[in-house]
């Protein structure tokens, strides 16, 4: 999992970081609020998604002794901070930047072409083959996160528009998000260059320009709110499910209480629980255990001690504790190794056994053969 978004990351990062010189080298000429905007949020893309990368790598540490289910979560907390950073400073500065640039409408000396020698270069059809670029590199970018998106949801059996709403992985959605708004980034400010070239009409520019701004301050609002959850110790509601329909499935748990779980991050969750046993179902054989182990554990004694019947006591008790435990351990292997085939990210399993369940031994009793007097 963890490949997949680092590849998406990665990609984003060499686009963004590519098209932030492009589009700052034919904003600042052109003067154009929208352009300044997208080389702005081309700047804060390609910062935000190193904080990705630097979530992604903190987050595959191993466990150690300060974090004992490992790094998981740190992906969550780099997220936010780029969440944030996408607030504050892509949105902030973007509204800004409108701001002056709405302010100063009709005092900007524009300069609509260069001469390079023998050549005279339009601005505005510069932007505009910038902004082509930008659109090609962009939607690039996009497909690579929406392809290992899409394959994320047919790996968990769901479809991509509902992992939308279900996201597991964060920082794969965070690239996705702002990918998706990069390239509607490029079509508005191309639409507000274009108009305003147009009418002559500089608020074209500005009202784009304010629309991309508001569009990085939505995404960020998205993201910032799903990193919080899984950042305030978020129950796995669907391996909690899985785990009540394995448990009322089993015939040797009568019931069970205080399940709970915690979403570690996107490939591990913790599950504890508590069960009690079904009395018919755990006895059934059990005195064949324990005659074995008391056969075994006398046949070790030397002939002059297997008449002393203290010992005997001793080894008849032993062997009921050990055939007991082991019948435990047994049935709390099975039920972790359930849980791992059914929903393999829980990582983490601490079943308790609280014994009998007492209306259970209650109705076994009652069922007891009476001896007649």
């Amino acid at each position: 999992m963890a490949s997949g978004s680092r590849r998406a990351v990665v990609t984003a990062i060499v686009g963004n970081g590519t098209l932030t010189v492009l589009k700052f080298a034919v904003a600042l000429p052109t003067q154009s609020a929208a352009l300044m905007n997208e080389a702005v949020h081309s700047l804060m893309d390609t910062l935000n998604q190193l904080f990705l990368l630097i979530g992604l790598v903190q987050g595959e540490k191993r466990a150690d002794g300060r974090y004992a289910f490992g790094h998981g979560q740190k992906k969550y907390l780099w997220n936010l901070w780029s969440a944030i950073g996408l607030f504050s400073i892509g949105c902030g500065l973007g509204l800004a930047h409108a701001w002056h640039a709405w302010q100063e409408l009709g005092e900007i000396t524009a300069r609509p072409d260069v001469v390079l020698g023998s050549f005279r270069i339009d601005l505005i059809w510069l932007a505009g083959v910038v902004l082509l670029i930008a659109l090609v590199v962009e939607a690039y970018v996009l497909k690579i996160a929406w392809l290992e998106f899409r394959r994320r949801a047919q790996d968990e059996g769901i479809s991509t528009w509902q992992k939308l709403f279900r996201p597991t992985d964060p920082t794969l959605l965070a690239v996705l998000l702002e990918d998706a708004i990069a390239v509607i980034g490029v079509l508005l400010a191309g639409s507000g260059i274009a108009l305003t070239r147009l009418t002559g009409n500089g608020m074209w520019d500005v009202g784009f320009s304010i629309a991309i701004a508001v569009m990085l301050g939505v995404t960020a609002i998205v993201l910032g709110a799903i990193n919080m959850r899984l950042l305030t110790d978020v129950r796995d509601r669907e391996a909690e499910a899985i785990f009540d329909t394995i448990a009322k499935a089993h015939r040797e748990i009568e019931r069970y209480h205080d399940l709970r779980s915690i979403v570690v991050d996107e490939a591990n969750t913790v599950l504890v629980a508590e069960v009690e046993l079904r009395e018919e179902a755990v006895l059934a054989g059990l005195r064949n255990e324990i005659a074995k182990y008391e056969a075994a554990l006398l046949s070790a004694l030397p002939s002059t001690r297997q008449g002393d019947s203290a010992l005997r006591e001793y080894i008849a008790d032993r062997a009921a504790v050990q055939a007991t435990l082991e019948r435990t351990e047994t049935l709390i292997d099975e039920l972790e190794r359930l849980m791992r085939e059914r929903c393999p990210r829980v990582s983490h399993i601490t079943i308790e056994v609280e014994g009998i369940a007492p209306q259970a031994t209650i109705d076994a009793l009652d069922e007891t053969p009476q001896q007649e007097t």
